[in-house]
């Protein structure tokens, strides 16, 4: 049956293997079951409730990944998109927590119509490679800010916005303990770096009190959020930037993180393209709708699955594994809800620096390139603000290319963006 599904002979692979792989994929993506609620429950929601949904989201995408498009590739909610619904839609923009699902489903419903037309080729064409490396680092740096802020290593100052925090607190230096023990055992290979360093400061909150000990395992909480999503709310006039930056974000994402998954397990064409691809993003753009309606923000591919490659996994029985583990880890939800801040903190940071790599990509010879790049990467952290900073590095891309007389390198998208997100400044 295994073989008639993933075709594990032909893959040079095996179950033991392909068992393997998935533990170890899992390892180094359970951060998000603790990470995922603690985030998106500063929107408001329900704690128990975002962790059940994060553990179902995760285990369909990963399921549907391995048993439609059979790549080793798992899938559970974003870092990075799960802090702007956060932090920007809710907090920021004001809209509630059930508008912003609403705004993911929707850009869940638009990313699927890209995944089955021939727009989707010419959109990856469109956006040059400096602005796609670029979105990525600015994601990191926007969770690094937040990172450092939940730490209490940054904290604001009326006069120069940010400041030094208090680095005598007990926060600060079990953040500073956790982030330091996660490179330390990434640098040893270990699996589960992240996972390890945040169960062991909730270990050290309750030898010595920070925590409260509520048990390990329980039935699953109530999934009140449930087709919570407030589509009506997010289709209004104002929101439609909201939906614009979790298509793009998740849109380039996936197919970044696809592309550089599948190089790493060999799975690419001699020409370097991906096979099966328009099923993958399918499964992508359906696993983030699956995830809005069960309540969490968006559900994308972890870059994390390169670990179960590295591991042996070539198929999707690997991914299929994942599934397995994040339905078992729902009888967990009092452990997640135990984590402290401290604990999460340092995995935002981690994350951030892992995401921060995209820079190296810039073309740093070209100051067409990497002007607009960097402005797309700052932009983010210092204004809060993905949809802002994705705005500026198209504005910023389209007027030097332009003004250096190299109108033909700017695509007619690249074009349009810039002009729409021009009057929408102008006129906000």
């Amino acid at each position: 049956m295994l073989e008639r599904l993933f075709g594990l002979n032909e893959l040079g692979t095996n179950p033991r293997r392909e068992i393997l792989a998935g533990v170890t994929t899992f390892l180094t993506m359970a951060y998000i079951i603790f990470v995922n609620p603690q985030i998106l429950s500063g929107s408001g929601m329900d704690l128990g409730a975002v962790f059940v949904a994060t553990c179902l989201a995760a285990a369909f995408g990963s399921a549907f990944m391995g048993l439609y498009a059979n790549y080793p590739i798992a899938l559970a909610p974003g870092m990075g998109l799960n802090a702007y619904f956060t932090f920007t839609v809710v907090g920021t923009l004001g809209y509630t927590w059930q508008v912003a699902l609403g705004a993911v489903f929707i850009s869940g419903i638009l990313f699927f119509i890209l995944s089955v037309t021939p727009v989707r080729e010419y959109i990856v064409d469109s956006i040059p490679k400096s602005l796609k490396m670029a979105i990525g680092a600015g994601i990191g740096l926007f969770l690094g800010i937040i990172g450092l802020q939940e730490a209490g290593v940054v904290v604001d100052h009326p006069a120069t916005l940010v400041t030094l925090g208090d680095l005598t607190s007990e926060s600060v230096i079990l953040a500073a303990i956790g982030l330091v023990l996660m490179a330390i055992l990434d640098a040893w290979k270990v699996p589960g770096a992240i996972i390890i360093s945040i169960l062991t400061l909730t270990a050290y909150g309750l030898l010595f009190g920070d925590t409260q000990w509520a048990g390990i395992a329980d039935t699953p909480p109530s999934l009140t959020t449930f087709l919570e999503m407030d589509i009506g709310g997010a289709l209004e006039v104002g929101a439609i930037t909201i939906i614009f930056t979790f298509l793009f974000v998740d849109f380039f994402d996936n197919t970044g993180t696809l592309i550089g998954v599948a190089h790493r397990a060999g799975l690419l064409t001699k020409d370097g393209k991906l096979p099966r691809l328009r099923k993958a993003l399918i499964v992508d753009s359906t696993a983030a709708m699956a995830g809005a309606a069960l309540g969490t923000s968006t559900t994308t591919s972890y870059i994390e699955s390169a670990a179960g490659v590295r591991a042996g996994g070539r198929s999707g029985l690997t991914a299929v594994v994942v599934a397995t583990l994040f339905l078992l880890a729902l009888f967990f939800a009092p452990l997640a809800g135990m984590i402290p801040v401290y604990a999460t903190a340092p995995a935002l940071i981690y994350v951030a620096c892992l995401m921060a790599r995209g820079m190296s990509e810039f073309d740093w010879e070209d100051v067409t390139e990497y002007v607009p790049a960097v402005v797309t990467a700052i932009a983010m952290p210092l204004t809060y603000s993905i949809a802002h900073g994705i705005a500026f590095g198209f504005i910023t891309y389209a007027v030097i290319k332009i003004g250096a007389g190299r109108y033909k390198e700017v695509k007619p998208a690249i074009a349009i963006l810039a002009v729409l997100f021009v009057v929408k400044f102008a006129f906000a």
